[in-house]
């Protein structure tokens, strides 16, 4: 489906369950896709739970851009999508997520789309060889619980994990986390058990 957005059109990819118990929206990076190999094992976990999940390809990549423009705009197009999801299953808990960039947007706005937590895939703590320049408040200031899950060879560095509710780092995973992506989606699973009604 399409959600138009103050930023121009996202579409959503939706699996869903008959009964779903909970609202997994995940999103991509900023130069990826909502195929990356990670969201693909956290939705096939999902789904084998029980979970509806939504796999946003934001607006900024659908008008062809491959970065994301001011973080403003894109939490605005975000919420737009998030409230238009969230009239289509109410009642059901959110968990938003993605995959770097998209990790960071949901933590920005988990709070304001009522979110009960976030999944944080390869979270880019900081640009590759500028250590100083920490997004760690992106995590701490999300409100909600967050699971961030990072390889250990990222070049975009890994959070610590006094800055997220659970921080799970795997070995020989680079920022892509396509070495072994089920593994992903396990310790995503894993952690949505809690917010299963």
């Amino acid at each position: 489906m399409e959600i138009m957005t103050p930023r121009g059109p996202a579409r959503v990819d939706v699996d869903q369950e008959e009964r779903g118990r909970l609202l997994l929206v995940l999103t991509h990076g900023s130069a990826g896709g909502v195929d990356a190999p990670d969201l693909l094992a956290v939705r096939e976990a999902a789904l084998g739970m029980g979970v509806t999940v939504a796999r946003v390809t934001q607006a900024f990549r659908m008008a062809g851009a491959r970065a994301p423009g001011s973080a403003e705009r894109q939490d605005e197009a975000w919420l737009a999508v998030l409230a238009e999801l969230r009239g289509r299953w109410p009642g059901l808990p959110l968990v938003q997520g993605g995959r770097s960039n998209g990790a960071r947007v949901a933590c920005r706005t988990a709070r304001a789309a009522g979110a009960v937590a976030v999944v944080a895939l390869a979270f880019p703590l900081h640009p590759p060889g500028k250590p100083d320049r920490s997004r760690a408040d992106e995590l701490r200031g999300a409100g909600v619980d967050v699971l961030v899950v990072n390889g250990d060879r990222d070049p975009f560095g890994v959070p610590d994990a006094a800055d997220a509710t659970r921080l799970v780092v795997l070995p020989g995973e680079g920022h892509d986390l396509k070495k072994e992506p089920a593994r992903v989606g396990e310790v995503v699973a894993d952690w949505l058990t809690r917010y299963l009604g």
